[in-house]
């Protein structure tokens, strides 16, 4: 065990008395809390320790996709507790001087015009037949509104409508309009947008979701009424009576925040609104992460970084004034859970479509991650209507 790996893995004996989850060690030691019932991490390799010597935020994530730790009963148990003492278990003299031991972004995921093609391919182009796999019936591939219902897989499709319906009454979409969808997904906003008696144009950088899309619309009868591009949001021309945008944003990167709203206000008709879903993360922590390379970035979401209200905010004063908000993070939590669920009632066939264990367990790691983040309140998500002034 190298030197950091040592470090690391005193740093986990600190911590763990503070964190309501039971580590067992290779040795068979336990450490935790003296309290029944907890979740259970189970490390089978001491290599966990290197590779969190080497990389905390990176090394947690593929010591799970070497299978060099465990989690029951459930992986979301075990990572959100750490979330949510996160900020009281990192000594502050490694959050001071985190920038000079912590990887940055490369500068080859970038999103200009060629990154962001390349960004977007890389999880958006993966395969429709994956995706089918555990979305629901609307391929939503965003936070759904369960409205306080109990969230279950019967109940999903519906959520999922509502959560259009929401951005849809926020963005003022009525029969007669022409509107604009940045971010297409798999074609189901478009369509409820169509339902509705609007001309919807699209567009998407996926070709893979762009290919489905078109079928999907087509098979509903609406092809006359929705027109999906692969255009970038900076080489928009005319104008539209409302946009959209859902949990797009999150893809744009903080350089070319303001190009997105400047974009959305210059082809938004005055008076008309703007409906936005955004996952956001505290102005503070954005702050201090912004510049990191994280797992994430690594696996699943090159180039991406989630803003804050306050960005939102910034980059819309003076364009658009905000008329509506409805925060949805526990919904997140909850449709993540559901995602991962069907994702592993599923795993043979994915398997079958070509993807290794290691890409399950990275899939399994993702969705569970992410939950815990809303679980322990880091990220949050919005659905905000704005009008143009």
């Amino acid at each position: 065990m190298n030197i950091r790996a040592a470090v690391a893995k005193q740093l986990h004996r600190r911590i763990a008395p503070l964190v309501d989850v039971k580590v067992v060690l290779p040795n068979g030691e336990i450490m935790g809390p003296n309290k029944p019932n907890l979740p259970v991490m189970t490390i089978n390799d001491e290599n966990f320790y290197n590779r969190l010597g080497n990389d905390l935020k990176i090394g947690l994530g593929e010591s799970f996709m070497a299978n060099e730790w465990t989690a029951k009963p459930d992986l979301a148990e075990v990572l959100t507790p750490y979330a949510e003492k996160l900020l009281h278990i990192v000594p502050g003299w490694m959050r001071k001087f985190r920038k000079l031991f912590e990887p940055f972004q490369p500068k080859n995921e970038e999103n200009n015009l060629e990154g962001s093609k390349s960004n977007i391919s890389r999880h958006y182009d993966l395969s429709n037949d994956l995706f089918q796999l555990f979305l629901d019936e609307t391929m939503m591939y965003s936070s759904a509104n369960f409205a306080g219902e109990n969230p279950n897989w019967n109940n999903f499709a519906k959520a999922q409508i509502r959560k259009i319906e929401g951005i849809l009454d926020f963005a003022g979409v009525k029969a007669g309009m022409h509107i604009l969808e940045i971010g297409t997904g798999w074609g189901q906003l478009a369509m409820q947008a169509a339902y509705r008696g609007a001309k919807v144009h699209s567009i998407t950088l996926s070709k893979e979701q762009k290919a489905l899309a078109d079928k999907r619309i087509a098979k509903a009868g609406l092809s006359n009424l929705v027109t999906v591009e692969i255009r970038d949001y900076r080489d928009l021309e005319g104008e539209y009576d409302a946009v959209v945008s859902v949990e797009m944003i999150e893809a744009v990167g903080e350089k070319y925040w303001p190009t997105y709203f400047d974009a959305i206000s210059n082809h938004l008709k005055r008076g008309g609104r703007f409906g936005l879903q955004a996952i956001t993360m505290p102005h503070d922590r954005l702050l201090a992460s912004k510049h990191a390379y994280t797992w994430i970035h690594k696996y699943i979401f090159p180039g991406g970084i989630i803003p804050s209200r306050e960005v939102i905010d910034q980059f819309t004063k003076g364009q658009m004034k905000l008329v509506d908000q409805r925060p949805m993070g526990m919904d997140y939590a909850y449709t993540l859970k559901l995602w991962r669920d069907k994702f592993m009632e599923n795993r043979l066939k994915v398997k079958e479509l070509g993807f290794d264990e290691e890409f399950e367990r990275m899939w399994q790691y993702y969705l569970a991650y992410s939950e815990a983040g809303f679980r322990a309140g880091h990220l949050n998500v919005w659905q905000l209507g704005f009008e143009k002034l």
